[in-house]
């Protein structure tokens, strides 16, 4: 697999859902902005952005509204200098309309690409599902139709992958000629119904990846995930984190927002010997245009 003495850092600034009337997830345009920036100066060169509603009260909600987009990226990029745009795309459903118009208007230099389909389950201590069992589906049709957008406004795909199944989808979509022979894989691991966070199961992953391809992890859950983005820094993978995925730094504390994470990611790197790539040195270790 590609490695780098360097480590390339993502913020996954809110997510889709979380409430921010519970949780410390920004989500107007000045919060987001100024998650931004403090996850920037804690040395994230990327940042993973989903969009939520604006209006009082709808927070919690995503949209797909470009000019809501537009004006949340315009932010971003005002307040953090060179930084790198990752955009969410994920959508239940074949309409892919949504995600392929904010694309168009911010132009983002990555974008997710959710590459498999997976039940989205999860349970509550009583065994009650968290929420109605759902199907996150990505059919191949869906996924084509992401990547001729994505190729439309020259952003360069993330392949998210929830299980094994997933990451060994993505070979095929290079053999098919879907996807470039340097695809970019981001292992999803923690969700209850997909890949465990568990830092044994990464050497497997990594086996079963194309050799030479970019990659990190998205580790989803408490305390028990640091010991996986440590795993990750120490094998030459990129490293994400953000509150999207975890509430909790590697002590067990509650973090107060997006610059707590990215100061405790950026100790794993520096644990592993690795100093924390600029956005500069971001792009050129990614391939991604200046």
């Amino acid at each position: 697999m590609a490695t780098t003495d360097k480590a390339v850092i993502t913020c996954a600034l809110t997510g889709v859902l979380t409430d921010p009337a519970r949780h410390p997830v920004p989500v107007t345009v000045e919060e987001m902005a100024a998650a931004a920036r403090q996850a920037y100066d804690a040395g994230a060169a990327i940042m993973h952005v989903h969009f939520r509603h604006q209006e009082l009260g709808q927070g919690h909600l995503p949209s797909w509204e470009p000019d809501v987009a537009g004006a949340i990226i315009d932010a971003i990029r005002a307040a953090c200098p060179g930084v790198i745009i990752n955009m969410s795309t994920g959508v239940v459903g074949s309409d892919v309309s949504g995600p392929i118009a904010c694309l168009k208007r911010i132009r983002p230099e990555i974008a997710a690409c959710n590459a498999g389909t997976l039940n989205y389950l999860k349970t509550r201590a009583d065994g009650a599902w968290a929420w109605p069992p759902m199907v996150f589906d990505n059919p191949v049709e869906k996924v084509q139709a992401m990547l001729d957008a994505m190729a439309e406004t020259g952003t360069a795909p993330e392949f998210e992958c929830f299980d094994i199944g997933i990451v060994r989808s993505v070979g095929l979509f290079i053999d098919n000629g879907m996807a470039a022979p340097h695809a970019d894989y981001n292992f999803v691991m923690g969700v209850a119904s997909g890949m465990p966070a568990d830092h044994d199961l990464l050497a497997l992953l990594l086996r079963h990846a194309r050799s030479g391809c970019p990659w990190q992890v998205t580790a989803i859950g408490r305390a028990e995930i640091w010991d996986l983005h440590q795993k990750a820094a120490e094998l030459g993978g990129a490293l994400r984190s953000g509150v999207e995925d975890t509430f909790y730094l590697p002590d067990g504390k509650r973090c107060r927002g997006n610059g707590d994470l990215i100061e405790a990611l950026a100790e794993c790197a520096q644990n592993a010997g690795r100093a924390v790539a600029s956005p500069e040195e971001a792009r050129e270790i990614r391939g991604l245009a200046g």
